[in-house]
């Protein structure tokens, strides 16, 4: 039977982030993870399919979250009131330890292509959550797909201007932010596309 180990995932992702910062992601080997990590590379490989997903981990919760935040608004939501609350549940997960980390990070991403590749099916698979969680609640599919885009850019224009920041103000703060601002600009493009020439 195999030994307990009391939050590997946690362990494994400042092992990684440590090993990322100082020799750099590619440079970076799996089992020095996990030594850093003081586990196995067993148990890593139970727990992770690569090094990349040690990174990632929190990606299936933050979709959990955001679809369960559509999915319990109010029945009588407009679309962006079902997007909203999808974002500030998504949002209130972030904590002040997940700041810091963002901090270390975001240097590693940039560095790597292929973290950055991951990055980047992270964002898709959390627009199409977004998307599919609005459809469930019978927002036409395009309109869906056009809030669920904004949505998400909100969120990570929120998050990084939240992780630079010393603020105490939470996440969600940012995020709403941003989503004003969007609308913003879309409702001033809306505008100034229909006024006759």
């Amino acid at each position: 039977m195999a030994r307990w180990e009391p939050d590997a995932q946690g362990r494994l992702l400042r092992a990684a982030l440590e090993l990322f910062a100082e020799h750099g992601y590619e440079s970076t080997t799996t089992a020095q993870i996990a030594e850093r990590a003081g586990l196995t590379k067993t148990t890593l490989f139970r727990l992770f399919a690569d090094k990349r997903e040690i990174v990632f981990q929190g990606q299936s919760r933050l979709v959990t979250l955001l679809e369960q935040g559509v999915e319990e608004a109010p029945e009588d939501s407009s679309a962006l009131a079902l997007v909203t609350n999808g974002l500030r549940v998504l949002s209130r997960a972030h904590t002040d330890d997940q700041r810091r980390t963002g901090r270390i990070l975001d240097p590693i991403l940039a560095s790597s292509p292929e973290l950055n590749e991951r990055a980047i099916y992270k964002r898709f698979a959390i627009t199409s959550a977004l998307e599919g969680a609005l459809v469930k609640r019978q927002i036409d599919r395009w309109s869906a797909g056009v809030l669920a885009d904004m949505g998400v850019r909100a969120y990570y224009a929120g998050y990084a201007v939240w992780v630079e920041s010393d603020d105490v103000a939470p996440l969600i703060t940012y995020v709403i932010d941003q989503l004003d601002s969007l609308e913003d600009a879309s409702s001033k493009l809306t505008r100034h596309s229909t006024t006759p020439s």
